[in-house]
C-alpha cells in the first residue's frame, strides 16, 4: 500500500454524509484526509483492529466480510461506487473494528482520522444526522438480509438478491433490468450463505424458469422478477 498527501478534489462531497456541506467546508475537510491505495487482496483494515479512521472508496473495488471459525467467508458488503465509505461505526462507539475490508481490486482511499472526523461533527452538528441516517440505512438492510436468511430457501434467497441489485445497479431494459458485469457465483454464494455449486443450481433453476437470461458476463433479470409481491 501506498500513501499520499491529498484526497482527490470532490470527492468528500459526493459521501452522502458529507453532501450538505458548502464548498468551503468541503475543502477544509479535504485537506485534513490522506490518500492510501491498495493492491489487490491487501487488507485494509482487520476484524477487531482499533478504529481509527474513516475510510472513503475513491478508486477500486472492496469488500466486507466475516471469516467464521472454519475460515468460511460471509460478504456483507461491496462496495464500488466513488464515495462509498466504512469505517464509521468505530469512529462513534469507540469499539473495535466489526468486520474485515479487503481490496478486491487495486484501490484508492481516502482517510479521515478518529479526531479530524469528531471535530468535524462538532464544528458541523448536521452532519450527524446524515450519519445516523446513514446508519439506519444500513440497519434496515441488514435486517432484511436477516430475515431472508431465516425465512427463504437458497432460491429465494438468491431471487431477492439479484431482485434488489439489479433495482440498484442494473440498466432499464424491455424485458427488465441489465446487469453487465455480474458477480462471480463464489462472490454471489458468500453474499446469501451457501456454496458457489448451490448458486450455479439456482441460477440455472431460475432461468429455466424465464425469471433471468444469462449471456456470458450479462445478466438480465426480468420483470416478473423485479415485482416485490
Amino acid at each position: 500500500m501506498a500513501d499520499t498527501d491529498r484526497a482527490p478534489p470532490g470527492l468528500l462531497r459526493s459521501v452522502s454524509i458529507f453532501s450538505g456541506l458548502d464548498a468551503a467546508a468541503a475543502a477544509g475537510l479535504e485537506r485534513l484526509v490522506r490518500r492510501r491505495s491498495f493492491a489487490e487482496g491487501d487488507v485494509i483494515v482487520a476484524q477487531d483492529d482499533r478504529g481509527d479512521a474513516l475510510y472513503v472508496l475513491a478508486s477500486g473495488k472492496v469488500k466486507v466480510v466475516l471469516y467464521g471459525e472454519s475460515g468460511r467467508e460471509v460478504i456483507l458488503s461491496i462496495f464500488k461506487e466513488p464515495g462509498d465509505f466504512f469505517g464509521e461505526m468505530s469512529l462513534l462507539d469507540d469499539e473495535p473494528r466489526s468486520a474485515t475490508v479487503t481490496a478486491m481490486e487495486p484501490s484508492a482511499l481516502a482517510v479521515l482520522s478518529r479526531a479530524d472526523f469528531r471535530a468535524h461533527l462538532a464544528r458541523h452538528p448536521g452532519v450527524a444526522v446524515q450519519v445516523m441516517t446513514e446508519l439506519c440505512r444500513r440497519l434496515r438492510r441488514a435486517d432484511a438480509v436477516i430475515g431472508d436468511l431465516a425465512l427463504l430457501d437458497v432460491l429465494g434467497r438468491l431471487a431477492a438478491w439479484l431482485r434488489d441489485l439489479a433495482l440498484a445497479e442494473g440498466e432499464p431494459a424491455p424485458e427488465g433490468r441489465v446487469l453487465r458485469q455480474r458477480p462471480s457465483q463464489s462472490e454471489i454464494a458468500a453474499m446469501i450463505g451457501t456454496s458457489r455449486e448451490t448458486v450455479s443450481r439456482a441460477l440455472s433453476e431460475l432461468a429455466r424458469r424465464g425469471d433471468v437470461q444469462l449471456t456470458g458476463k450479462r445478466l438480465l433479470v426480468r420483470h416478473r422478477l423485479l415485482r416485490r409481491d
